[in-house]
């Protein structure tokens, strides 16, 4: 007979940890299902240990700027080991920590990976052997994975995940895509030494961002030393680990010790066999409605297996609405319209509401006021070097209301986080212009541009 609970939840990620915990404070009898380590994709293979990533690679700036500022520095190296292996130090715990808040939260940990046998029951394959479970309703949320291209050879390339497992870093690698990923760690990998060439299928970088915003970032990234090539795909690749070629569609050959693929992601919902629980699929997603919810009216997806905005704090409020919803008797919806995002790399940059672009399809080009402001902050005053700052509003001519808040340079996500709160109250340009400055800072820039 099989065990019966009120919800399972498949996939220990951000939603799936934030649904299991606050459903089972509000009483519900709650089993989660998962074949990995706890923390999905932003705890483990994601956002956090790309961020140390990225904080251990800034050293490289931070150093080269020393001496401008009275530092005398002599030998200086990098140990990309060292750091590698530090980051997975702090993963692990991380996802001991994650165990420990689901035991205390009540939750009940499955390990195995599970797939429908019918709309109520679930099969989990575990160390153990195969369990059944019977779910009274059912959250899928299993994530994402990385895409790989299929060309001959594509085998031979890493994908995001294979880099975290890296014991040391090679001398040179080449990077396929132009999206967050492909150029966070593009500057990661340049920060630490490494030899950095990207193949770029457009003609710019970070397609859905603002334009001048990506501009931006490419100036930048090429000046840290990232080789950017523009309008080509890869055809295969040739060779073997540490001595690959990538043919490009030009008929041009690239020479590296590894290949990065960050061509995207998917849907991770291959195994679930959701066809047998009738759950609708367009390609590898899961539609859903407002309220999260499958065309099966007792099962649940949120974050990345939707394929809406994935993004690791949207995938959590999702999840935490899902189950104030279902089993806290205190309905609500998580709000899509204005989420706020970051690329971190080198520059980084932040971005809220409409890009121009986006404004001036949606509203005219003559109903929009754009403001900007470019400068190099104070911080690389005297390097007299490195990327500079840009600074934009995007705002109603008619209503002075800011549609959009966007910035390249440093400590961009830290300001545009704060930004998103004065946009979501529905800003005005005159809003920011009577706010007093903070000075000196990058951020006043928001306040005092014309």
């Amino acid at each position: 007979m099989a065990e019966h609970w009120d919800l399972v939840v498949i996939g220990a990620g951000s939603g799936g940890l934030a649904a299991s915990k606050r459903a089972a404070a509000h009483g519900a009898r709650v089993a989660l299902i998962e074949g990995d380590r706890v923390g999905g994709t932003c705890v483990i293979r994601g956002c956090v240990p790309k961020k140390l990533l990225v904080y251990g690679s800034a050293y490289r700036e931070t150093l080269a700027n020393a001496a401008s500022f009275g530092w005398e520095l002599r030998e200086v190296r990098c140990h990309p080991a060292k750091l590698l292996a530090s980051v997975r130090a702090e993963v692990d715990r991380l996802d001991a920590l994650h165990v420990g808040f689901l035991e205390k939260a009540g939750v009940e940990l499955m390990r195995g990976f599970a797939h429908f046998e019918d709309p109520h029951h679930l099969l989990v394959a575990g160390a153990g052997g195969e369990q059944r479970i019977e779910a009274e309703r059912i959250l899928i949320a299993v994530g994402g994975r990385p895409r790989r291209p299929l060309i001959p050879g594509a085998e031979l390339a890493w994908v995001s995940d294979d880099l975290f497992l890296q014991e040391d870093l090679p001398a040179s690698v080449l990077i396929v895509g132009a999206g967050f990923i492909a150029c966070e760690f593009a500057c990661i990998l340049v920060g630490l030494g490494v030899q950095v060439t990207q193949l770029v299928r457009r003609d710019h970088l970070l397609a859905g961002f603002d334009r001048e915003l990506s501009d931006a970032v490419r100036e930048g990234m090429e000046e840290l030393g990232v080789e950017l090539l523009f309008g080509l795909e890869p055809m295969r690749i040739d060779g073997q680990p540490g001595d690959l070629t990538v043919v490009d569609s030009a008929g041009g050959s690239h020479p590296a010790a590894a290949v990065l693929m960050a061509t995207g992601r998917d849907p991770n919902t291959q195994s679930l066999q959701l066809q047998v629980a009738g759950v609708h699929q367009e390609g590898a997603r899961i539609p859903v409605d407002a309220d999260q919810r499958t065309n099966v009216p007792h099962i649940y997806a949120v974050g990345d297996v939707t394929d809406r905005i994935n993004l690791t704090p949207v995938a959590i409020d999702e999840g935490r609405a899902f189950a104030d919803s279902v089993f806290g008797g205190k309905p609500r919806r998580t709000d899509h319209r204005l989420v706020a995002s970051a690329v971190f790399s080198q520059p980084e940059l932040a971005s809220v509401g409409l890009s121009e672009e986006e404004a001036k399809r949606l509203h005219g080009e003559s109903a929009i006021r754009v403001h900007r402001a470019r400068f190099r902050s104070l911080a690389l005053a005297l390097p007299k070097r490195g990327p500079r700052c840009l600074l934009k509003l995007v705002v109603e001519a008619a209503s002075d209301r800011v549609l959009g808040a966007h910035m390249v340079g440093e400590h961009s996500a830290e300001i545009i986080q704060m930004a998103a709160i004065a946009l979501g109250m529905g800003a005005t340009k005159a809003d920011f212009d009577r706010t007093m400055g903070l000075h000196p800072s990058v951020a006043e820039e928001f306040v005092t541009m014309g």
